[in-house]
């Protein structure tokens, strides 16, 4: 155990692996041995075979907790499933804690927010109340439950709630946060429009306090963006665009675009179909990015150290990213038509160009208005991205530096693309899906236009999680004309994109 925590100390994960995996040889039922081997294999990639290990530790863990009723290490490890996405794991251990000690409020909160991932929205209000019942001064349990009462459509109960919650001096920055970006949420809900903004403008002044917000390098993303722009011209683009690649390195279809433009709506759209299988939210092109850098030694920027790789290295790291899919997906990608879908892997297009001129790219487009409107108003994990979603100048101002990257290299891309409108998939949805469908060389399936009956108890990794579990519907858009005079504010940024796209005048 010692020789595994030093190995992880030093970021060596495959002898961490193989020290961890002796010392279960000697005590195959100790918690701490399978959590330390499971945390090893999702650092890995192996995130499979890891939630074994962790799931394994939690049952440990709860049965000894049948003895003691101290579930607070039972608590802690179905944490840990949630930070790898395991909600169904996290909700049967919190489950099982609540039962052993229905006194522990934070087993009740966990288990909420492991119903409300899977889209089990009165169970997951149900825990919410029976943790607050159990904490009624928690601000944060307040707001949590006014969040889930949302969800539920008990707006006004929920606006009760969290204007409570905001008359509490002592309320913490996250606190303070939470309440106003939920507050202005369930305002819009109510239709008092003219309330909302007020409180978004809120969460913005308090934002930089948080501390996740001050960790966050909010200068790499659109200095990337401008050596992008400068750098990958279309010699580079092109480089191995006439290479016949092995077929056991296939290229994947690429589904990007901004933020909130409905690239999640359309990855369930597309998972709905039998032959595709959807990576969502991963991080197979940012690991691919690092082996690019532990390649050169992390010298020069991204288009330099392209130019320097040659067919080898380029054969590489495409086996590097199917052998990255393989230990996240297993044989569960084998024989289907695999669609990587990472919002913001659009920053790394010339990258992603370059090593897969073969690929396919469906980028998707929104009215530039209600794109601005839907990622100021939602509450996203602070990134190097989405730290500049938290005021109202900087939101459209992120907006315009990626879709300007786009217009810059959209001419140069070796990789057949097409761009997909949010709006064709609302109100003309399988004309417009047809033609994606096209594009992949799909066959239409009817039943894809039920794609929200699949959604129930899935999880899905972005924000909109909650939006992709009901039919679609048309009141998303045009949303924006609910605060048209706040837009005079942002006009000018956004004003080429409305041109350029023709939403000007919609």
């Amino acid at each position: 155990m010692r020789l595994g925590q030093a190995a992880i100390q030093n970021k060596n994960l495959p002898e961490a692996i193989i020290y961890f995996s002796q010392a279960l040889k000697e005590s195959p039922k100790d918690p701490q041995i399978l959590a330390c081997l499971g945390q090893a294999f999702c650092w890995q990639g192996n995130l499979d075979e890891g939630l074994v290990y962790l799931r394994q530790s939690g049952q440990v863990l709860a049965k000894k907790a049948r003895k003691s009723r101290d579930v607070k290490l039972v608590v802690d490890l179905a944490d840990q499933l949630q930070h790898w996405n395991d909600y169904p794991g996290s909700a049967e251990l919190c489950k099982q804690a609540t039962q052993i000690n229905p006194q522990y409020a934070r087993g009740f909160q966990l288990l909420a927010l492991s119903h409300l991932r899977l889209n089990q929205k009165k169970p997951a209000l149900a825990a919410g109340k029976q943790a607050l019942k159990l904490a009624p001064d928690s601000a944060m349990l307040n707001i949590l439950v006014a969040t889930l009462e949302i969800t539920n459509g008990q707006s006004e109960s929920a606006r009760q709630k969290l204007e409570k919650a905001l008359q509490n001096p002592l309320l913490t920055p996250e606190e303070k946060f939470r309440a106003h970006k939920e507050l202005a949420r369930v305002l819009d809900k109510l239709g008092l429009y003219e309330q909302v903004f007020s409180h978004l403008h809120a969460a913005g002044e308090v934002s930089p306090r948080l501390p996740e917000v001050q960790r966050q390098d909010v200068a790499m993303v659109p200095g990337m963006l401008e050596t992008y722009k400068a750098e990958f011209d279309s010699e580079l683009l092109g480089r191995w665009a006439n290479t016949t690649f092995p077929a056991d390195q296939p290229a994947p279809v690429f589904l990007l675009g901004f933020m909130r433009t409905g690239t999640t709506l359309t990855q369930e759209v597309l998972a709905a179909h039998p032959t595709v299988f959807v990576a969502d939210e991963t991080d197979l092109i940012m690991s691919v990015v690092q082996e690019l850098k532990r390649m050169f030694n992390q010298r020069g920027s991204v288009p330099d150290m392209l130019r320097q790789l040659d067919l080898d290295g380029v054969l590489h790291l495409r086996t590097f990213y199917w052998q990255r899919t393989k230990a996240l997906f297993g044989d569960k990608i084998a024989g289907k038509l695999f669609l990587d879908k990472t919002t913001m892997n659009s920053i790394d297009i010339g990258l992603i160009n370059c090593l897969f001129p073969d690929a396919k790219l469906v980028f998707l487009l929104r009215d530039p208005r209600d794109v601005c409107l839907s990622c100021f108003m939602q509450t996203m994990i602070p990134t190097p991205s989405t730290v500049h979603l938290l005021t109202w100048q900087n939101t459209a101002r992120f907006y315009a530096q990626i879709m300007d990257w786009w217009a810059v290299v959209k001419p140069k891309l070796n990789m057949q693309f097409i761009e997909f409108r949010y709006e064709d998939a609302v109100f003309e949805f399988e004309p417009a899906f047809r033609k994606v469908f096209d594009f992949l060389g799909l066959t239409w399936d009817p039943k894809v236009a039920d794609f929200h009956k699949n959604v129930a108890g899935k999880v899905i990794a972005s924000p909109s999680f909650s939006q992709v579990a009901q039919p679609l519907y048309s009141s998303s858009v045009g949303r924006w004309q609910h605060y048209a005079q706040e837009y005079e504010a942002i006009a000018e940024t956004l004003k080429p994109y409305l041109d350029a796209y023709g939403y000007q005048n919609s």
